[in-house]
């Protein structure tokens, strides 16, 4: 049966879209809310505003591709759906760091995992940064309401080989496990929500509320990047926007002005802090960009005697949290224990072999199993996480600096990768680190561990979370919004992403960002009304 596009279908009933890459001449646009970054925070946002009856005007720096261009090749997707063409990276170049960047954001690539905020992050929150009015329970119903929205509920399918490594292993140390939750209806089980899903059952923005957006007659500009806000005194009074090549590579020279009443900044932790810099924001207290978190990951790699085949299924079903809460918020770093699918270009990525190393590895890629873990960065003293800053063409870059207390959690990451793996059956195990290789024994793989010098460049280190930058909180002193996602110094500005984070959250993130930005869109249409 073939696949329907119905982004397409409404693109030719009318839907109002401006493709930047085409326009000839400057353009102005006018709405009631702007909102830059049409991921998560973006999407979910416009949804609320338009179905309230306000004119929202989305603007997304990334191309518009539907399912009709989605075809499940590596080269094509990671060079048109990620930021700087998958290149982004930390400032030193040590972490590299996956964000969408087209229409949907990083929903549109994203492996469908969908946890609500952490208890404990939450409670950590309220503690230590003022942040007021997000309890667990306060929270509950938007999280509710977000997850039927977007069709979130444990995946009901068996895991494929390479999550079942996860559940074995921990089934026979006794270490807890969980499904994952996903945002999917009708799952093909392709194995390839990294690409963009060809066949919509991802309810990634894309599909869900920038269709519902547009059929309210909301606008979408893509291929345009929010250069500069305008500011005057407390208010913003226009956003230039940059047209973008078609590649998004290369401003065309063209301009597009934009003039809201309201602006929503949902363009990332790397993103929105960016712009705000770039704009001259107020920030008199020296806390735009700080404070930035990764979920920093390490890997460990496994052989197995049997077919993994860990490119096909859902990418993602078990986790284990054992490791995750075991010393509290404020103990040694926690980490959260998932898989990364394995296809050939990211795996040869991850492997950064070359040479009859590199071939050897890859021709044994349908036994070869990957695991990952999510460090719960920004709960310790010692965890800062980065700082955004401006390079000299004013494009963002994140410096991350790692201090000894995260080496030492990703060390213990290594340690419980390398046991779980083993426990369920590998007949080899490989911590990803340049001087590491594949040892044959548990007791062998820890002693590797323990005399591997964890450093910068030697260890495999990546990213797809980013977190922080903007963080929320009463105190003005500590934060960049209130608890509300209004801008501090700035009357007319919110932010609705996850920049607002004032840690990590010790999970992947996309579900706290639907969450939190469906409260404060709410809240943010009753104050327009009465505005």
């Amino acid at each position: 049966m073939p696949v329907t596009d119905p982004f397409r279908e409404g693109l030719a009933r009318g839907w109002k879209t401006y493709d930047g890459s085409q326009l000839e001449n400057d353009l102005t646009l006018e709405a009631d809310v702007a909102i830059v970054g049409s991921g998560a925070g973006g999407g979910t946002t416009a949804e609320i505003l338009s179905a309230a009856g306000y004119k929202v005007l989305l603007i997304e720096e990334g191309p518009l591709k539907t399912s009709s261009d989605f075809k499940l090749l590596e080269d094509e997707a990671y060079a048109s759906l990620y930021q700087e063409g998958v290149g982004r990276m930390s400032k030193d170049g040590a972490i590299s760091i996956l964000q969408g960047r087209a229409v949907g954001g990083t929903t549109l690539v994203n492996w469908t995992s969908s946890f609500r905020t952490p208890a404990p992050t939450l409670e950590h929150w309220a503690r230590e940064h003022a942040v007021v009015g997000h309890s667990e329970a306060q929270m509950a119903p938007w999280f509710e309401q977000m997850e039927r929205r977007l069709g979130v509920a444990p995946w009901q399918v068996p895991p494929n080989a390479n999550n079942e490594v996860i559940r074995n292993g921990c089934e026979k140390l006794g270490y807890s496990w969980h499904v994952i939750p996903r945002n999917v209806r009708g799952c093909w089980n392709l194995g390839y929500c990294g690409m963009g899903c060809p066949t919509n059952a991802k309810q990634s923005m894309l599909v869900t509320t920038i269709p519902a957006t547009l059929e309210k007659g909301g606008e979408l500009l893509y291929l345009a990047r929010a250069w500069r806000l305008s500011i005057s005194g407390d208010h913003v009074t226009g956003l230039e926007c940059q047209a973008m090549d078609s590649r998004c590579v290369t401003p065309t020279g063209r301009k597009i002005t934009v003039k809201a009443r309201h602006y929503v900044l949902a363009g990332g932790g790397i993103n929105t802090p960016g712009l705000l810099m770039r704009s001259d924001a107020p920030d008199p207290h020296k806390r735009l960009g700080k404070r930035t978190f990764l979920h920093l990951v390490n890997f460990s790699a496994a052989q197995f005697p049997t077919a993994i085949n860990p490119f096909y299924g859902a990418p993602q079903s078990i986790y284990s949290d054992h490791f995750q809460w075991k010393d509290g918020t404020t103990g040694p770093m926690g980490y959260k224990l998932e898989v990364p699918p394995l296809h050939p270009a990211l795996a040869a990525t991850l492997f950064a072999g070359f040479g009859q190393s590199s071939t050897a590895q890859m021709a044994q890629l349908p036994n070869t199993h990957m695991m990952l873990a999510l460090m719960r960065d920004g709960f310790h003293p010692d965890s800062p996480g980065g700082n955004v800053q401006l390079r000299s063409d004013d494009s963002p870059v994140l410096d991350y600096n790692l201090t000894d207390y995260g080496w030492e959690g990703l060390k213990r990451a290594f340690q419980s990768m390398a046991e779980i793996q083993f426990a369920a059956g590998a007949s080899a195990v490989m911590p990803l680190h340049c001087d590491a290789r594949y040892m044959k024994s548990l007791s062998a793989t820890r002693e590797l561990i323990d005399s591997l010098s964890l450093e910068l460049y030697r260890t495999r280190l990546a990213s797809a979370h980013v977190m922080g930058g903007c963080a929320m909180g009463e105190n003005s002193q500590m934060a960049v919004t209130d608890s509300l996602g209004r801008h501090h110094q700035l009357r007319n500005v919110s932010i609705h992403d996850g920049s607002l984070f004032p840690t990590s959250i010790g999970a992947n993130p996309q579900l706290s960002v639907y969450g939190l930005t469906a409260k404060l869109a709410t809240q943010l249409v009753e104050r327009l009304k009465n505005s």
